[in-house]
């Protein structure tokens, strides 16, 4: 079982205080000994010894109770469910981390209990090969203890909510720790088929000549250098058969980056299987949306192809055109996600969306200018990014908000077409965005740039989380779910 202890707290209460009364004042004795403080994520183990039916007891910290929040409850499930895998243990039971004195609600703070006891456990098996070292331990199931019948309904509900997205998540990054070999445009397109089946949604894949119908130039040029065919995705889903304006996801679906003619270097270029962790995340959301029930109408638009250099490929210095008629410079092939999502964007107006979020690795540029703690936001209302930045907040993924002002537009103007789609190093992030702008419309529209966001390595300084597992983070997922649910449209 799990209890736990805020930083600073001398005599444990509620649940904990129970526990320790019935071992006997063991938690005391670990406080006053100073094995433990109530740092966030440190744990000990007890061993009840017949006292309590459970075989382990582990205390975890929530931290300061001053900087107590959902994602501090994610971080503690987390860090104290992998304890117990660790130590063979293959149920657990906890309490609801934060329900109490922590001031969260027992929904919110059952979600967060259940999403980092997810994520947290979460592992990548590639097909074929050899499966995760010590993948014979896991913990198979965890129980919420609430001793009040009364809340128990709230902590179910909350629970669900957490599985959903947790799941979800879950998948986001499956898709993008995938092998290119293996999570192809094709991959992607079944998995969206896969969703709209198991939950209702209507679900269209577009191929190559049926994009050639559509105009869309801009995908197109990217794609043509690739063997693999390419795909582009519509999963809407409209539970109750709206004519509402909806809320209009889009995911970059880059299923592997060698940079085309503008070749990247070789250095980590294996981890370009995830340049299309923006695609992973809108389908994660709209596997998530489609589980909870969310009764609002949401539109998914995926573009997926691969970017590959070949005698077909496109060239830096050609023109091209995107499915709005706005004519492209190519500067750089390997600013070839900004061009699959002009033509994403532009077929999101036909929906006159009430909002349009695009989500993408896009550029290098924002992995410098904000690391890997906060994800980058572009935004054309204060409204849009108020929900983003909100939902970021409480998923544990935060965001900062980027300028999109116009005065960058001259760095990726040109004289031999409307738009190039590169303005060089200043400010890189910042003109990727203002490239997209010229595909959205007057509709409020949002852009994720998850470049320095989508990964996770040990010997990388990113945030020391106990539900991130190396590889995709499977960042976005649970941001878009927590614009949606938030969001009165629809």
């Amino acid at each position: 079982i799990v209890v736990n202890l805020f930083q600073g707290v001398t005599e444990p209460g509620g649940a904990t205080g129970a526990v320790d009364k019935a071992l006997d004042g063991a938690i005391r004795d670990l406080l006053a000994n100073g094995d433990i403080r109530g740092d966030l994520n440190k744990t000990a183990m007890l061993y009840p010894r017949g006292a309590i039916p459970a075989r382990r007891v582990i205390v975890v910290g929530l931290g300061p109770e001053e900087k107590f929040d959902p994602d501090a409850v994610r971080q503690a499930a987390a860090a104290a469910t992998r304890k117990a895998r660790d130590a063979g243990a293959h149920s657990l039971a906890s309490i609801v981390h934060g329900g109490g004195r922590g001031g969260l609600s027992l929904a919110e703070a059952a979600q967060a209990v259940v999403e980092g006891t997810i994520l947290g456990l979460y592992r990548y098996d590639a097909p074929g090969v050899i499966p995760w070292k010590g993948a014979e331990r896991q913990v198979d199931s965890l129980t919420l203890v609430e001793f009040d019948t009364a809340k128990l309904a709230e902590v179910e509900a909350g629970a669900k909510v957490g599985l959903a997205v947790a799941e979800s998540t879950c998948l986001a990054r499956d898709l993008a720790n995938q092998p290119a070999n293996v999570a192809t445009p094709t991959r992607l397109a079944e998995t969206a088929q896969g969703i709209a089946a198991e939950y209702a949604m209507a679900c269209q894949v577009f191929d190559r000549e049926q994009m050639a119908e559509q105009k869309m130039g801009a995908l197109l040029s990217v794609a043509q250098g690739a063997v693999e065919p390419p795909k582009f995705i519509v999963l809407e889903h409209n539970p109750d058969g709206s004519e509402h304006a909806p809320f209009v996801l889009v995911g970059k679906g880059i299923t592997f980056d060698t940079g085309g003619i503008s070749l990247k270097p070789v250095k980590q270029m294996e981890r370009m299987r995830g340049d299309m962790s923006g695609a992973a995340a809108v389908l994660g959301a709209m596997q998530a949306i489609g589980a909870m029930g969310l009764p609002k109408r949401v539109v998914a638009l995926v573009p997926a192809t691969e970017n590959m250099p070949s005698g077909a490929a496109t060239r830096p210095g050609d023109i091209i055109t995107a499915m709005n008629g706005v004519t492209i410079e190519i500067i750089s092939t390997d600013a070839e996600g900004r061009l699959i999502l002009a033509d994403a964007l532009a077929y999101a107006l036909r929906y006159e969306p009430a909002a349009v979020v695009d989500v993408a690795t896009l550029t290098g540029a924002i992995e410098v200018a904000l690391g890997h703690y906060m994800t980058g936001v572009y935004a054309s209302d204060d409204w849009l990014w108020e929900a983003i930045q909100v939902a970021g907040e409480t998923a544990g993924e935060p965001t900062w908000r980027m300028p999109l002002r116009p005065m960058y537009d001259r760095q990726i103007t040109t004289p031999f077409a409307d738009v190039k789609n590169g303005g060089g190093r200043p400010g890189g992030s910042v003109t990727a965005a203002r490239f997209l702008a010229k595909f959205v419309g007057q509709h409020a529209w949002a852009h994720l740039d998850i470049a320095g966001t989508n990964w996770w390595e040990r010997d990388l300084p990113y945030p020391k989380k106990p539900y991130y597992v190396r590889g995709n983070t499977g960042v976005g997922v649970r941001t878009l779910v927590g614009v949606l649910r938030g969001w009165e449209g629809g």
